[in-house]
């Protein structure tokens, strides 16, 4: 059976498609410049620059543990800048392993980020033993557990607190639509978006 004809209404025209979830980004360092890690690995400034320029970050998977088969989001930058190799990304919501990376990240109890990669140039200081790393082949950043360089954390998770603000076009067709429906309703619905 057919559902009956009924009038649309300014919330019926524009209401979301989808819902909004919180956005799930995570963002902090994946590796930092001139520190050494527990491999005894030292990343030298500049040592991302290849990878960065020739792949993308749409070729570097967020995965979990560095398991190839537990990717969990997209990178949605990846820079070097002073300090390290900055991240900022964003968990899949629909991925399950996700959901769950996100609430553990939120609650503190895991925030260390790692990165996968093939050394292309590299030296290890014989006096010292310590391997400096001036070019790497970066194959994934994963949200791990125990990160081999403490220095490598998550340092802030992002919540949609408010909903996104129309835009000019959709602020203008509701004013239209609200003339053409007229009543207390319509003003009302202005008056709870603004």
């Amino acid at each position: 059976m057919l559902a009956p004809l009924t009038e649309p209404t300014v919330t019926s025209v524009f209401a979301a498609r989808t819902t909004i979830e919180p956005d799930g980004t995570v963002e902090g360092y994946a590796s930092l410049f001139g520190e050494i890690d527990q491999a005894r690995d030292m990343v030298m400034r500049g040592a991302f620059a290849n990878t960065l320029a020739t792949r993308g970050i749409r070729r570097i998977p967020m995965l979990f543990q560095h398991d190839p088969a537990e990717p969990v989001g997209v990178w949605l930058e990846l820079r070097e800048d002073h300090r390290g190799l900055y991240a900022r990304g964003r968990l899949i919501p629909d991925v399950t392993r996700a959901r769950e990376l996100l609430s553990l990240v939120r609650e503190g109890a895991i925030d260390g980020l790692s990165i996968g990669f093939r050394t292309v140039k590299g030296r290890i200081d014989p006096r010292t033993r310590i391997r400096r790393l001036h070019a790497v082949d970066l194959w994934e950043i994963s949200i791990v557990t125990f990160p081999l360089l403490a220095g490598a954390r998550v340092r802030a998770v992002k919540q949609a607190t408010s909903p996104p603000r129309a835009s000019f076009a959709r602020t203008r067709a509701e004013r239209g639509w609200a003339k053409v429906v007229g009543g207390g309703r319509a003003r009302s619905m202005q008056r709870r978006r603004a």
